[in-house]
């Protein structure tokens, strides 16, 4: 009874979350000049009090032993992605934030392909919707890999959308916490940090 009272909570944080986001993409457009600030991780476990923050506290760890699948149902880990940087994108297919940012993953990923893995998995509970969800909406650069056991959003403490880069040997080298231009400039800014 206690791992599912413990998913339920977890779920919801993250839900609650991502539902909060839904609306910070426009709003930092129309505030801003769109660049993405660096902001330390808070001390506690709370998330960012705004989307698209890039945090560097984790800079250097290991990336998690999660086990995930990819379309066809075969496992991974996150290790399998090692020998080039890997952007790691936790999302679902009921997350405005989550779904609005895929057009701009699948097209960094079409472009950055030879020097660049962009590993979306996905925290839907139901995981036969994720391939139908991308087949509809033309991502055709995106797998369809999947984490129905919620182990990356739950384990991570994390909120969705949430992408995470690792360089080629696997270590973290920031995080990003909402909705984001992934095939814009502030992004090939960083997502540079894990080449140089």
């Amino acid at each position: 009874m206690r791992p599912v009272i413990a998913l339920l909570l977890g779920l919801s944080l993250f839900v609650g979350a991502c539902d909060k986001r839904a609306a910070a993409p426009e709003q930092a457009a129309a505030e801003g000049d769109g660049t993405v600030p660096d902001v330390a991780a808070p001390a506690n476990t709370a998330t960012p009090a705004a989307a698209a923050k890039v945090d560097r506290s984790h800079k250097g760890e290991a990336m998690p032993a999660y086990q995930f699948q990819d379309g066809a149902g075969k496992p991974l880990t996150l290790a399998d992605f090692r020998g080039k940087p890997a952007l790691v994108n936790l999302w679902a297919t009921w997350c405005a934030p989550c779904v609005h940012e895929m057009p701009t993953l699948d097209a960094l990923a079409a472009r950055e392909k030879a020097s660049l893995q962009v590993v979306t998995v996905s925290q839907d509970m139901e995981p036969d919707k994720v391939q139908p969800f991308l087949t509809t909406r033309k991502l055709a650069n995106l797998v369809a890999y999947r984490d129905a056991d919620l182990k990356f959003s739950t384990g991570m403490s994390v909120s969705l959308p949430t992408t995470i880069l690792y360089d080629a040997s696997g270590k973290e080298v920031w995080r990003v916490t909402g909705g984001m231009d992934w095939a814009g400039a502030d992004a090939a800014k960083l997502i540079g940090e894990a080449k140089g």
